[in-house]
């Protein structure tokens, strides 16, 4: 870590304005002042070496369209690029072994970026909001960091740093060697539609899936435990998820902001901490609990919990009718309902032949291929 002694001594160069460590004969770079365009960082500055990029140096630089960083260059402070929206390329040599919190963040015009062999620490949503990066690029010899895909992880691929926000395709299957997904992970890839998040994964971090607005299917496996600060905040698409058994803590505002959510589905007991405001903004949300579970009594992040309990009737809306067979399914409004059939209940395989939501207390299933079937078999379960 670099480190400023309070009698370093302050100058102003050409274009940049920078600091002397008197201990260490080096320079940090801590403000650009010129008039943007391509900029190259010299190695040099009056015959000392520029070791260091400082915190918020090109702050908000809306003029800087390219950036080339010099090999005496070892490390990028916080926010050191945060906001040059017209930055579109970045030459990071192999020199630099740090790069700091949000150095990259907001650089919307950004569209490649690549990390060098020596980079042992990258700092939280160092390339969040990156909106037309398509893909995030590291030296295979890199021993902390790997590329798979466009996609920054850890070198073993147990931590999923950054989905690059300009990535192609909208759905997104996480390896089956993801533990956890970091900080602001995928914030604001609005291409997205659907993810699919491993049996592996336990954390869920915070502010993980924000502003994907575009994001309507998401399954959180049995194996998290944790959901982090604003995880899925202003999730716009979103209009049903399911909270498995396993979590025992949901963060500040969670879901707050996800306008379209409907149904909240918990598969067990009320987790042991939940944060505050973790459904506002999500108005039409209801919180459905499976009978038998405990911790439901109360208010639950500002929502009344209620019991998940779906019936058929066995009216005369029951049996073969029209083009199918079908029955009537009675239920709370919002709640959703999946129908599953199978053909043996010896050993079952359900597959899922029918979705209903609520809009009433009733909804009507009806299934069109039951005479495909020498018998069939049904059942209603949470989605």
């Amino acid at each position: 870590m670099f480190f400023l002694l309070a009698t370093a001594a302050a100058v102003k160069a050409d274009d940049f304005t920078y600091e002397i460590d008197e201990d260490t004969g080096t320079i940090t770079i801590t403000k650009y002042t010129g008039s943007g365009g391509a900029v190259s960082i010299p190695p040099t500055i009056d015959g000392t070496n520029v070791t260091s990029i400082g915190y918020k140096a090109f702050y908000s630089c809306t003029s800087l369209t390219s950036v080339t960083i010099p090999d005496s260059v070892t490390s990028i402070g916080d926010a050191a690029f945060y906001s040059c929206t017209s930055l579109t390329s970045v030459t990071i040599p192999d020199s630099v072994t740090s790069i700091g919190i949000a150095v990259f963040d907001e650089c919307g015009s950004l569209t490649n970026m690549t990390i060098g062999s020596n980079v042992t620490a990258i700092g939280e949503s160092a390339f969040a909001w990156c909106t037309s990066l398509p893909a995030i690029t590291v030296n295979a010899s890199n021993s902390i960091y790997c590329s798979m895909a466009g996609v920054l992880f850890n070198k073993d691929q147990t931590t999923l740093i950054q989905y690059p926000g300009g990535k192609t395709g909208s759905d997104y299957m996480i390896a089956n060697s993801v533990t956890s997904i970091g900080p602001g992970a995928f914030v604001d890839c609005t291409n997205l539609t659907s993810v699919t998040i491993p049996d592996s994964v336990t954390s869920i971090g915070d502010s993980a899936f924000s502003y994907c607005t575009s994001l309507a299917d998401v399954t959180i496996p049995d194996s998290v435990t944790n959901i982090g600060v604003n995880a899925f905040y202003s999730c716009a698409s979103l209009d049903g998820v399911t909270i498995p058994n396993s979590i025992t803590i949901i963060g500040d505002g969670a879901f707050s902001s996800c306008t379209n959510l409907t149904g909240v589905f918990f598969k067990g007991n009320a987790p042991g901490f939940v944060g505050s405001d973790i459904f506002s903004g999500a108005d039409n949300a209801t919180v459905f609990y499976l009978p038998g579970a405990t911790g439901w009594e109360t208010p639950f992040g500002g929502l009344t919990p209620v019991l998940w309990s779906p019936r058929i009737p066995g009216d005369a809306n029951f049996g073969v009718l029209t083009n199918g067979f079908g029955f009537a399914i009675s239920a709370t409004n919002n709640l959703v309902a999946v129908v599953d059939a199978c053909t043996n209940l010896v050993n079952p395989v359900w597959s899922p032949v029918g979705t209903n939501t609520f809009r009433g207390d009733t909804s009507y299933f009806n299934d069109l291929q039951w005479t495909n079937h020498p018998v069939r078999f049904y059942r209603l379960r949470m989605p």
